[in-house]
């Protein structure tokens, strides 16, 4: 039967009645699975939309709290830095340390008054002259000719005058004879008049070039020390100086030949602050300490003093001076000069970098307790270098602004980002104002 049906083509029942049954049981479980509702799917939606809407806004306050912070952040840093110091009060001193030079009391650069060669030279650096004595002498072939040239223009003049003289004489004579008019005999002596002046010239062109010729032979103007020669064998001097550089060859400009110092008595200027300037009175005893000579003082006398402030630094230009007789101090070097005072002021130190030099005087940088700059006009004391005295304009208590950037200004914020209350140079100063 089977065979049959292959063979016929008909299809087995047995075959197809479970291929059935099985697509009924699959229609079964299709209709039996449950189906969402509506309700539950707009359910769905709402709950995604509000999840949405809570990020958004999350991130929308997040970017206003970033926001806000930059902002705080920048404004915070917009101010600009400064560091602080509190000012160091220095007790009132017995005396005043001022910076001083030494000059040589008598000081003569000395310049060619002609041109010509250097014939010779005989005094070095360093060598003691007297008053006159030869320095060197300048070859003047050139001034040699001019001066013979105009002594015997000199003699033609006095040859024409002599001359001149005679005939002069001769028409007088003759004029009370009636011999010759009277205009030959006014001519005679106007030509002898001219005569004259002529021979005048020429004496004082003569002794022009006497003089220069003088100049050939240069000579000490006082007793003192060579403490400069720029001059050698040879070399071309002419009236403007020296035309050569010592180690570097022959260089065009102007020099002094010789530079001629009286070091036997030395002067020392120093710039006395305006506090302590009724202290400067001529006759006051000075003492000098200079580094080369540690432990050791000199004796000086104020002998003078410019009796005038310095509108520009409110100091008092004085003379000090210093016996050297010895020979130890040398002009040039640098000295300190201890003032005794009467009436010490008391005052505050700050760096000198804390200064602000403006057209109408000197300012400080102050900050408040809000952080806020103040420019204060403030008069400067002394001048250490690294610190200096504040005699009015500053307070104790205010804190100084020890590196003030150009561009602050008078009220505007700023960020302190370190306090100090005074560093090892003004504590030093201090201490050493209030020893002394």
């Amino acid at each position: 039967m089977n065979a049959d049906n292959h063979t016929t083509g008909v299809p087995d029942l047995d075959a197809i009645v479970p291929s059935r049954h099985v697509a009924v049981h699959g229609s079964d479980q299709l209709q039996n699975e449950p189906r969402v509702s509506r309700g539950a799917l707009l359910l769905l939606v709402v709950v995604v939309l509000i999840i949405a809407v809570v990020v958004a806004v999350f991130g929308m306050l997040r970017r206003k709290h970033q926001a806000a912070e930059l902002t705080h952040y920048t404004e915070a840093n917009a101010a600009p830095a400064v560091a602080v110091e509190m000012p160091v009060l220095a007790q009132s001193a017995r005396e005043i340390v001022l910076p001083g030079n030494m000059q040589a009391f008598a000081l003569a650069p000395i310049y060619a008054r002609t041109t010509g060669y250097v014939k010779a030279w005989y005094h070095d650096i360093g060598t003691h002259v007297k008053k006159g004595e030869l320095l060197a002498v300048i070859e003047t072939p050139e001034l040699d000719q001019q001066l013979a040239a105009a002594r015997a223009d000199l003699a033609t003049a006095e040859s024409n005058a002599a001359l001149a003289k005679t005939t002069a004489a001769r028409y007088q004579d003759l004029i009370a004879k009636n011999a010759v008019s009277q205009q030959d005999t006014d001519n005679a002596v106007t030509q002898l008049q001219a005569r004259n002046t002529a021979v005048n010239g020429a004496q004082a062109n003569v002794r022009r070039l006497e003089e220069l010729q003088s100049f050939e032979r240069i000579t000490a103007p006082f007793d003192g020390v060579v403490t400069a020669r720029n001059i050698e064998v040879g070399q071309l001097i002419s009236a403007a100086g020296s035309t050569v550089t010592a180690g570097a060859g022959i260089v065009s400009g102007n020099r002094q030949i010789f530079d001629i110092s009286d070091t036997r008595r030395l002067r020392v200027f120093v710039n006395v602050p305006q506090v302590y300037s009724p202290d400067a009175k001529n006759g006051v005893t000075a003492t000098l300490t200079l580094p080369q000579y540690a432990g050791r003082t000199f004796q000086g006398k104020l002998v003078r003093s410019s009796n005038a402030i310095d509108p520009a630094t409110r100091t008092l230009l004085a003379e000090v001076d210093v016996d050297n007789s010895t020979g130890e101090l040398l002009p040039g070097s640098y000295t300190e000069v201890h003032l005794h005072t009467a009436n010490g002021a008391p005052a505050l130190i700050v760096p000198v970098s804390a200064l602000i030099l403006e057209p109408d005087g000197l300012r400080l940088g102050t900050v408040d307790k809000n952080n806020v700059a103040h420019m204060l006009r403030v008069t400067a004391g002394r001048d250490t270098g690294t610190t200096v005295e504040i005699l009015s304009g500053l307070k104790p208590n205010q804190a100084v602004i020890s590196n003030p950037p150009d561009s602050l200004n008078d009220g505007e914020k700023v960020r302190v980002v370190s306090t100090g209350k005074g560093k090892g140079g003004a504590k030093a100063a201090a201490k050493t104002g209030t020893d002394e």
